[in-house]
């Protein structure tokens, strides 16, 4: 008797502990993105490797929202490598994908990489009304180094490619200073890029880009709340608590090092913390727009 009643009260916790497991897989949200495939294309903020941990923000949105990430983000990349980010998730996944979020425009900013034009202008015969016309006729400016032409290109691919699925456009987040090596010290945002643009004509033209080519835009510039200028919000960043010691030779292969060399300063990458709030920030956005039609 005893011996049944014991296997019965082990048999009970088992169950609870179970039903508590699920439980805590629940997302935190529930909403229309629970069990959405999503894949996020972008730069270092996306790039898993920047946090090698599963803190970063859209791992975060799968707890927060129950999503399913693919991460395409590589670190460096500029709006000239999305489409080969795009490129990509097509070989691997086909259709298989429900939304395609892009963030992207910081290292734009960084490359001095000129903004350019949408669209570019010539005269062409057409029927209005009954009646040839000559008229002003615009096309997508899909050539040259400019961010506008790079968004065009892979735009018109995912349009293209990805007809009915959900395509979403980040805004960069506010820079703070950043000092990795010796040839990579990035000032923080108070100064323009040599080209004498700042960050916040990078951030415009995403958001111009959501009206030419038909796709919402979240501004995490100002919905994230992150602001590195200030040196409270160091919190949030890899600053706090993060400074490294560089070689030229481990500088120059990328690596973290020991010997004596120049101390690492980053008030650009968010970390733990800031992924977190840029991922909540993200959650009640996304919670109005549609993960699939």
């Amino acid at each position: 008797m005893r011996s049944k009643v014991f296997y019965l009260s082990v048999l009970f916790f088992i169950l609870v502990g179970s039903l508590s497991s699920c439980k805590a897989q629940e997302p935190r949200i529930q909403s229309q993105w629970n069990g959405a495939k999503v894949a996020f294309l972008g730069d270092s903020i996306t790039d898993e490797g920047q946090l090698k941990t599963q803190d970063i923000y859209w791992h975060q949105l799968a707890n927060i929202l129950g999503i399913k990430p693919f991460c395409y983000g590589i670190s460096g990349h500029q709006t000239s490598h999305i489409l080969g980010q795009a490129e990509k998730l097509m070989a691997e996944r086909g259709q298989d994908i429900d939304a395609i979020i892009i963030f992207i425009g910081t290292n734009d900013f960084n490359g001095s990489i000129p903004p350019g034009e949408w669209f570019e202008e010539e005269m062409v015969e057409t029927n209005r009304n009954g009646t040839l016309m000559t008229l002003k006729h615009r096309v997508p400016v899909m050539e040259g180094n400019t961010t506008k032409a790079h968004i065009n290109r892979f735009m018109a691919y995912l349009k293209h490619n990805y007809p009915t699925k959900q395509i979403i456009l980040l805004t960069p987040i506010h820079r703070g200073y950043f000092n990795c090596y010796e040839t990579n010290i990035q000032p923080e945002e108070s100064f323009a890029n040599p080209i004498g643009l700042y960050i916040d004509d990078y951030i415009m033209v995403i958001k111009e880009a959501a009206d030419v080519w038909a796709v919402p835009v979240i501004d995490l510039a100002s919905l994230s709340g992150l602001y590195p200028m200030e040196p409270e919000h160091a919190r949030y960043f890899r600053e706090s608590g993060m400074t490294f010691k560089y070689s030229a030779s481990e500088a120059a292969a990328g690596k973290p090092g020991t010997e004596q060399g120049l101390e690492h300063h980053d008030l650009l990458h968010p970390n733990t913390d800031g992924h977190l709030r840029m991922a909540y920030a993200l959650a009640y956005q996304l919670i109005g727009y549609p993960p699939h039609f």
